[in-house]
């Protein structure tokens, strides 16, 4: 029996004013993954995420959610998801703990139930000490923390974050991200993640999409898409040499791991497995070349984005 998806759409369209902003979107995003949505602003992540939410109407196409139709059943999907969106929004007047018992209780669950929830979040997001504050006392990393609270007092199937980290400094980065990446192993929960923030989805992200100018223009694992941006290896060594001869590249390509060898100019290409440079340093002295310079790259999510975001013509 073939598992629902947590995520899918078909055709998914959105336009304002004959102004298309979501353009025919195809995608699948299983249980339990953690499935970063890039793209720059505008690109059309958070309209995505609305429809999925039942927030807004596709002009066409279907969105469904462990099963439910956004459009048709909204009620049911919001039950089942958490959506913490780029503004957080609280009663400023009211203090943590109370803006989550009201959210609790609009969420119908019983009340022996959310003092022990409320209690367990907090302690989570490391906001404890402060659950008698008011809101308005509250930085906006603090609220961002608040947010996450909220998400795991519902213990929703799914959560969509839109831009989480907007506006928080390094180090309440670091700790957001370590608690979304906690939240995903430990609650087995269903997270998709929208930002234009790329080293922050790759440290989280098992697999990601990139939007440009409403198109999903790739989509797929990290490892692939990197593999696929430096040429079908995991490392790209780009190697100097005096002269390039056909005994060097072909004693390189016979290197166990190297995937590709390209000349560009006076350059070796050298897309491989894993780091070889002493392997390839000695191809070359080997056979009486003189290496002249040698850069190992790695690759990164910023090489994949430019890629895809060149080829768009983004």
């Amino acid at each position: 029996m073939q598992q629902v998806p947590a995520v899918e759409t078909i055709d998914l369209t959105k336009a304002y004013n004959g102004n298309v902003v979501v353009d025919k979107l195809n995608l699948r995003i299983n249980e339990g993954e953690t499935f970063g949505f890039l793209g720059p602003n505008g690109a059309g992540k958070t309209t995505t995420i609305l429809m999925l939410l039942g927030l807004t109407e596709p002009t066409s196409g279907v969105t469904r959610v462990c099963g439910y139709n956004s459009t048709r059943e909204p009620l049911k999907v919001k039950r089942i998801v958490g959506y913490i969106p780029e503004k957080v929004g609280f009663y400023e007047d009211l203090s943590a703990h109370y803006n989550l018992v009201y959210m609790a209780r609009l969420n119908g669950l019983p009340d022996e139930e959310i003092e022990k929830r409320i209690g367990e979040a907090l302690e989570f997001v490391g906001l404890a000490n402060v659950a008698k504050q008011r809101v308005q006392t509250f930085s906006r990393g603090m609220k961002q923390r608040l947010a996450i609270a909220d998400v795991l007092v519902k213990m929703p199937k799914i959560a969509f974050l839109d831009e989480p980290t907007s506006g928080i400094d390094p180090e309440g980065i670091r700790e957001m991200l370590d608690m979304i990446g906690k939240i995903a192993r430990e609650r087995k929960m269903t997270i998709i993640m929208s930002s234009h923030q790329l080293h922050q989805v790759q440290q989280i992200c098992h697999r990601v999409g990139i939007m440009i100018k409403g198109k999903m223009v790739v989509e797929g694992a990290l490892d692939q898409l990197g593999r696929e941006a430096l040429g079908g290896g995991q490392y790209q060594i780009e190697v100097k040499v005096a002269e390039i001869t056909s005994a060097i590249v072909d004693s390189i390509k016979r290197i166990e791991g190297v995937v590709n060898v390209q000349q560009s100019g006076d350059l070796l290409l050298v897309s491989c497995q894993k780091d070889l440079g002493p392997q390839i340093a000695k191809a070359i002295v080997d056979n009486n070349g003189l290496l002249l310079q040698m850069k190992v790259q790695s690759y990164a999510l910023e090489d994949i984005y430019r890629k895809y975001f060149t080829e768009a013509g983004g």
